[in-house]
């Protein structure tokens, strides 16, 4: 570091050098910690979307189905003779 800039400190530069190599190694971790759980919460968002993506196709499979049922019993009642 240049004279000049160290001038502006009135600690030791060896208290200045482990102070910020803390504050640099503290800041490192809570960055690592966040990245890992905003991957963690990036992760848990795309299967929960994922899941409801098949939990929609399943209904409005089951949907269909339902329709097709009323209209096959629809027309098995209209074919049916009178009693």
């Amino acid at each position: 570091m240049s004279d000049r800039y160290l001038d502006q400190f009135s600690s030791p530069v060896s208290k200045l050098v482990r102070f910020f190599q803390r504050s640099r190694d503290r800041w490192k971790t809570k960055q690592q910690e966040l990245k890992a759980e905003s991957k963690l919460l990036s992760n848990q968002t795309r299967a929960v979307e994922k899941s409801r993506r098949q939990w929609r196709e399943r209904a409005f499979a089951a949907e269909r189905r339902i329709k097709e049922l009323e209209r096959e019993l629809k027309s098995l009642k209209s074919s049916r003779p009178p009693r």
